[in-house]
């Protein structure tokens, strides 16, 4: 089974590098390599769930302190994961955020130079969302 995980979790690796590759000799867009990264990554986080879940919580004859375990290495698993998204998507928001709040004050400043002060703050509370998750992440792994 481990061996299935590491061979989906290549193929989550390398399929957009591959579809990209076909890219440049059809000529269409690479949204296909975006959807197979995207579903091969929700595929490999789910089965590396049921994986690590089915294992302790399949035996039939589990004692107390065993099934305590358990739970604990699902409950610090879970806030790992946790984190990740935390981190993963507000980096990603960020970006986004910072990618048309920069533009739109690169414009503002070229035509009236004293919006430069109006148009940093805004550029900076976009990037504050980042900032934001990975502080949510640390107060996730350290409580």
């Amino acid at each position: 089974m481990k061996y299935l995980v590491l061979l989906l979790a290549t193929f989550a690796v390398f399929c957009p590098l591959f579809l990209i590759g076909i890219r440049k000799y059809t000529g269409k867009r690479a949204k296909n390599a975006l959807m197979a990264n995207v579903c091969s990554f929700f595929g490999c986080l789910a089965l590396c769930t049921v994986v690590g879940i089915g294992g302790a919580a399949g035996a039939a004859d589990v004692s107390v302190e065993a099934a305590t375990a358990s739970a604990n290495g699902i409950m610090m698993g879970l806030k790992y994961i946790g984190a990740a998204l935390a981190v993963g998507l507000s980096g990603i928001g960020g970006g986004i955020a910072v990618a048309s709040s920069a533009s739109a004050a690169l414009g503002a400043i070229s035509e009236n130079d004293k919006a430069f002060g109006k148009a940093l703050i805004f550029v900076g509370l976009a990037e504050g969302v980042a900032l934001y998750g990975l502080i949510v992440a640390l107060l996730l792994l350290f409580t």
